[in-house]
């Protein structure tokens, strides 16, 4: 069998990557290709992480990403579907495994679609209501034929929109196998590659363009960098960059022209895994409306101030704590958090064994074809 993996992001390569280490000891052949934000220059050109992780990119997909109105991010996922649907066609996979909800991935699983490859989903029927990233997450559940999600409510989600029981597995999220196979960066190294000296407390800081909220870009950022300029200079105020979503570029602009003026902040476009999870390890916090401040973070023993309506909906553990996306609840939030550390880190994702899950499941497939072909489960009550 032949499998093509399709990344758009450093965000989902970081998660698929355990999954296709373990593939590439089996009897399955791997093909990957790379779309996205990995082949912009703006975003890190994040393609060579995947090359520095030991795989070759059998099909590179650009997009046009100049543009991040919503003119432009529709027009890139057109591009997309093009793309891949030509990718598809030269590599002829027998399956195309996907992770997440990013529109690029949405482009990818409407190509299978109509190319006829059937598709194997990671992560869906999760919820995160602030974001068109919920209504594509679902989508591709319906494009789908196989199922591995992060946790138990979520497979129950997917379930209610109709999939086999059968075909539907809670394997919990690869992204923690990943903290477990990632060797960590020291202080010293990290600080080299941030060009940085850490505080003695530290936040790491992400925040993603709220797609649903119809405030504008640079007011949905306003009320974080508030409150960040209220906090003492002794505390280090780490950012990594936006995705590719509209209004991505505005909020960068503004997180660089604030770094620029505070030299207790620096900014890093893309640390890339290793050095993402150092951070997140070595800070005090994690502050911002990131994934990874819920699935990753309780592993790396770090607590999440999670801030607005992006991730409202999505399962969290006992060291997320939300502020709504205003100043003085952002400030209070951070100042609640390096008052009293937290003790309880429970992951609700998972145990760090879901690549392997994910892997058994796969190689029991004898003939991907016969999986094109899904009925409608009614769940009646």
């Amino acid at each position: 069998m032949r499998l093509c993996a399709v990344t758009g992001s450093r965000a989902d390569w970081g998660l698929l990557r355990p999954v296709l280490s373990l593939l590439r000891t089996s009897s399955i052949d791997v093909c990957i290709v790379a779309t996205g934000s990995h082949l912009s220059a703006r975003f890190g050109n994040t393609a060579t992480y995947i090359e520095q992780d030991g795989f070759d990119i059998d099909g590179c997909v650009p997009l046009d990403l100049e543009q991040d109105d919503i003119l432009g991010v529709s027009t890139a996922m057109a591009q997309a579907v093009s793309g891949i649907a030509k990718a598809l066609s030269e590599l002829r996979p027998d399956l195309l495994l996907i992770l997440g909800d990013r529109y690029e991935i949405f482009a990818a699983a409407q190509a299978a679609l109509i190319a006829r490859v059937p598709i194997a989903h990671i992560a869906g029927g999760d919820v995160s209501e602030g974001a068109y990233d919920d209504a594509i997450r679902h989508a591709i559940t319906k494009l789908s034929h196989l199922h591995f999600t992060t946790n138990a409510q979520a497979r129950q989600r997917v379930r209610q929109l109709g999939e086999p029981d059968e075909r539907v597995f809670d394997t919990g999220s690869p992204g923690i196998d990943a903290i477990r196979e990632t060797s960590q960066w020291t202080r010293e190294a990290l600080e080299e590659r941030l060009d940085f000296s850490l505080r003695r407390q530290n936040l790491a800081i992400t925040f993603h363009p709220t797609t649903l909220d119809s405030a504008e870009p640079a007011m949905q950022i306003a009320p974080l960098l508030n409150a960040l300029a209220e906090l003492s200079k002794d505390i280090g105020l780490i950012f990594t960059g936006a995705n590719a979503d509209d209004g991505g570029r505005t909020i960068n602009r503004a997180i660089e022209s604030f770094a620029a003026t505070h030299e207790n902040a620096c900014y890093a476009v893309s640390l890339g895994q290793a050095g993402y999870h150092s951070l997140v390890a070595q800070a005090d916090m994690v502050v911002g409306n990131s994934s990874s401040g819920l699935y990753e973070a309780p592993s790396l023993g770090t607590p999440t101030l999670d801030i607005g309506i992006r991730q409202q909906g999505r399962l969290r553990g006992p060291s997320v704590h939300h502020a709504h996306n205003n100043s003085d609840a952002i400030h209070e939030g951070i100042k609640a958090l390096l008052r009293q550390p937290l003790k309880d880190f429970t992951n609700p994702y998972g145990d760090g064994r879901a690549s392997q899950r994910i892997v058994d499941i796969l190689l029991t497939i004898d003939d991907p074809a016969k999986l094109l072909i899904k009925h409608f489960v009614d769940i009646s009550g």
